[in-house]
């Protein structure tokens, strides 16, 4: 790494690439922080998109947590698609394992089509659990351990406005403005813009007759066990802007259909002043889960799929609103304080992450 400064009892260094680590000052700490904390980037940003909460991350837990924010994918090489992102930061994460031998956990804080990238990067990086023999009183019982992520214990999963279910359907990009016409029109052309990237998050990427990647992440395939993956995780947390996110819409950032999102009101809460509902999603087998909801074509039909496999484990939703915000159009990078000059609004949003991370 270089480039190294210490500012406020944080050390941060950069790297030639671009990535940034944030650890501790204080020998003590750093020596015992064995928490190993991965941010990833959204579409065409970078690592230092995570500056301020990474540095704040540091500040809170300085004995707990080594922050990683990834700079394989930035700027045009997140344009590359979803499958191609995800390898890399597989591979990124695994050099880092590497030259941090005390890291004994590991955590992701994502943003954007960030949280999609990371999904794909633990399907290559889990490990199931060894089988183990336990024996009582009466008979030998055969427990299974739980998986690991790079031989790391998998924490916390959060992903700040990631469009879970895509792009596709109706709404799912609130600056389209909910014209049928218009939201076609985006999924024929949208890899004009955003190439496979864009084939990937519109859900019109069936290469070689296989189903759109979002879908094939919904299982465990052959190659990776995205699901099994997912559920080792101890938490999994889900951040969604409720309205004025023009980028990434309600649904798909918080994993629910349309009768499922909750009214809320203007929060009370004097420390988060921007977050205004919570909820814990318990898993759901996927035979006890509601039938589609509205037209049942295929782009219904697909995001229910979605829908339906991703309640197959629990989720924390925490709803967003800068609905009074007067850079209310900037919800999506204010929720992650992209720029702290900006976008200090959020800073209940960062600290919301922090004060209920596990560690």
């Amino acid at each position: 790494m270089e480039n190294g400064t210490i500012e406020n009892g944080v050390c941060s260094a950069e790297s030639l690439n671009g990535s940034r680590e944030v650890w501790s000052s204080k020998d003590s700490d750093s020596s015992s922080a064995d928490h190993l904390v991965v941010m990833v980037n959204g579409i065409l940003g970078s690592a230092a998109d995570w500056k301020f909460a990474a540095e704040q991350f540091v500040r809170t837990l300085p004995d707990k947590v080594f922050v990683h924010c990834s700079e394989r994918n930035a700027a045009k090489s997140t344009l590359d698609g979803v499958d191609v992102m995800g390898e890399r930061l597989a591979e990124e994460v695994l050099e880092v394992i590497d030259r941090k031998p005390n890291i004994r956990k590991i955590s992701f804080v994502a943003h954007s089509v960030g949280g999609l990238v990371a999904r794909y990067a633990i399907g290559k990086l889990y490990r199931p659990g060894k089988t183990k023999i336990m024996e009582d009183l009466s008979a030998k019982k055969v427990e299974e351990a739980s998986g690991t992520i790079g031989g790391l214990e998998a924490v916390n999963f959060v992903t700040v406005a990631t469009p879970h279910l895509g792009s596709r359907g109706n709404k799912q990009v609130p600056f389209l403005f909910g014209l049928t016409a218009i939201e076609k029109v985006a999924t024929c052309v949208i890899h004009l813009i955003f190439r496979k990237t864009g084939r990937h998050l519109f859900l019109v990427d069936e290469d070689e007759g296989k189903p759109p990647l979002l879908r094939r992440m919904v299982e465990d395939s052959a190659d990776y066990p995205f699901m099994s993956a997912l559920g080792t995780f101890r938490r999994r947390v889900l951040y969604s802007n409720a309205g004025c996110d023009h980028i990434v819409g309600w649904r798909t950032s918080s994993i629910r259909r349309n009768n499922e999102l909750p009214k809320w009101e203007s929060s009370l809460n004097e420390k988060y002043p921007h977050i205004v509902y919570e909820e814990h999603c318990k898993a759901n087998d996927i035979e006890q889960s509601d039938p589609i909801i509205g037209e049942n074509d295929g782009a219904n039909k697909l995001e229910e799929e979605l829908v339906t496999s991703l309640s197959r484990v629990s989720w924390d939703k925490v709803d967003v609103s800068f609905h009074s915000s007067w850079q209310w159009f900037a919800a999506h990078s204010i929720i992650q304080v992209k720029d702290h000059n900006m976008h200090m609004e959020g800073e209940d949003v960062i600290r919301h992450i922090i004060d209920h991370f596990l560690t």
